[in-house]
C-alpha cells in the first residue's frame, strides 16, 4: 500500500483527490489546519495531521514515511492581504519542499495554475512559455511558486512534478461554477466583449486524474505538464451551457473588455484605499480570466503521462449543475484558509 500526503485536501479539489487515491487502494494522510473540519475526509479513512505549511515545524511528522506527497494548499480566491499570499503560495511551498528533502519523500507532484503563464497570449500556450503572470497577487505567488520549485529540482535534485491545471470546476465547487450559476439566476451576467473567446475550465475529475499519474509516472520527475482540457467552450458558448443546465435565460448584455477592465482597476483602487478587507465586485484578474482566449496545449501531458480528457466541458456542466441545483446552502460566509485548495483561477 503506497503511503500518500494531500495538503490542500479540506478544499475544493482536495476531496475528489483522496477519493480517487483511495480508490485505488493507497494509504492518504491529509494536512490540515488546527481548528480546520476534516469531518468530510474523515469518512473516507484518512489519517489527519494538524499542522501548517507556513509553519515547517509542523511538517515533519506528517511527512515521516510517505511516498507521494500532493502539494495543493493554497490561498486564493479571496480580497486578501498580499503578505498572505506570500507566505503560504511561495514560503509554504519552499517550506514543503524542504520537508520532502528532509523525509526522503520519493515524488513530490506540485500543484501550480495556468494563471502563471500570464493570460490572453494569443497562442495555444505549452509548457515551455515563461511564466510571466499579470499583475495579481495570487497569479504572481503561483509563478514564484512554480520557480521556486523548478530551482530546487536543478539544484537540490528535488523529486518533484509541476502541473498546471485550467480552471478546475465539477461538484463541491462554490467558487468558479457556483458564482457563475448565482449571477445567472440572479439576471447579472454579462458576456465581456465578444465572447468568443475560450475559457481553459477542466473537469476536476481529469485534472485529478492527471495529478495521480504525475505522480507515479518515473519519467515525470523533473517535468512540468498542463492539464487542461484541449476542447474549450468560448464564454459565450459556457453561459449558455450553465443557463441551460440550472434552467434561467443566458446573458444579453455585453460589455467591451477595455471598458470593463478600467472599470475593475478603478474598482479595485477605491476598495484598497477605503475598504482594504473588502472584496470588489469586479477584479482585473477576473475580466482577464473570463474575457480573454486562453487555450492549451496538452500534448505532452497526453505523450507522457497518458493523460487524456475524459469529461467533456458540456458534460462537466452538466454534472455539475445537479450537483449545484441539489447542494446544502453554502456557509454565510466563505473562507479561504491557509490549507484551502487551489481551485479559483487554478
Amino acid at each position: 500500500m503506497i503511503e500518500t500526503l494531500v495538503t490542500g485536501a479540506t478544499g475544493f479539489v482536495g476531496p475528489h483527490l483522496v477519493s480517487a487515491l483511495r480508490s485505488r487502494g493507497h494509504s492518504v494522510r491529509v494536512l490540515a489546519l488546527p481548528a480546520e473540519d476534516t469531518t468530510q475526509l474523515e469518512r473516507e479513512d484518512v489519517t489527519i495531521y494538524r499542522g501548517d505549511v507556513r509553519q515547517p515545524e509542523t511538517l515533519i511528522e506528517p511527512f515521516r514515511g510517505v511516498d507521494t506527497v500532493f502539494h495543493l494548499a493554497a490561498i486564493h480566491g479571496l480580497w486578501r492581504p498580499r503578505q498572505e499570499y506570500y507566505d503560504v503560495n511561495v514560503a509554504g511551498v519552499e517550506n514543503v519542499c524542504r520537508a520532502v528533502l528532509a523525509a526522503g519523500v520519493r515524488r513530490l507532484v506540485h500543484v501550480s495554475s495556468w494563471s502563471a503563464y500570464g493570460m490572453g497570449l494569443g497562442r495555444p500556450v505549452h509548457e515551455g512559455f515563461p511564466l510571466k503572470p499579470v499583475l495579481d497577487t495570487y497569479a504572481i505567488t503561483k509563478a514564484k511558486a512554480d520557480q521556486l520549485v523548478q530551482r530546487d529540482i536543478t539544484q537540490h535534485r528535488l523529486p518533484a512534478v509541476i502541473v498546471r491545471p485550467g480552471t478546475m470546476f465539477g461538484p463541491g465547487d462554490r467558487v468558479n461554477f457556483a458564482r457563475m450559476a448565482d449571477r445567472l439566476r440572479a439576471g447579472k451576467a454579462i458576456i465581456i466583449g465578444s465572447g468568443r473567446n475560450a475559457l481553459p475550465f477542466v473537469y476536476v475529475s481529469d485534472a485529478v486524474e492527471g495529478m495521480i499519474l504525475a505522480g507515479f509516472q518515473d519519467a515525470a520527475v523533473g517535468q512540468a505538464y498542463n492539464l487542461s482540457n484541449d476542447q474549450p467552450l468560448t464564454q459565450e458558448q459556457m453561459w449558455h451551457a450553465v443557463a441551460k443546465e440550472i434552467g434561467t435565460k443566458p446573458p444579453r448584455l455585453r460589455v467591451p473588455y477595455y471598458a470593463l477592465y478600467a472599470l475593475a482597476f478603478a474598482g479595485e483602487m477605491v476598495v484598497r484605499s477605503d475598504h482594504p478587507q473588502c472584496q470588489p465586485l469586479i477584479t482585473r484578474l477576473g475580466v482577464k480570466m473570463f474575457g480573454t482566449d486562453n487555450r492549451h496545449v496538452i500534448a505532452k501531458a497526453r505523450r507522457e503521462l497518458g493523460y487524456v480528457p475524459r469529461v467533456s466541458v458540456r458534460e462537466g456542466v452538466r454534472l455539475t449543475a445537479s450537483w449545484y441545483l441539489h447542494r446544502e446552502p453554502s456557509p454565510a460566509k466563505l473562507e479561504t484558509k491557509a490549507s484551502s485548495t487551489v481551485s479559483e483561477v487554478a
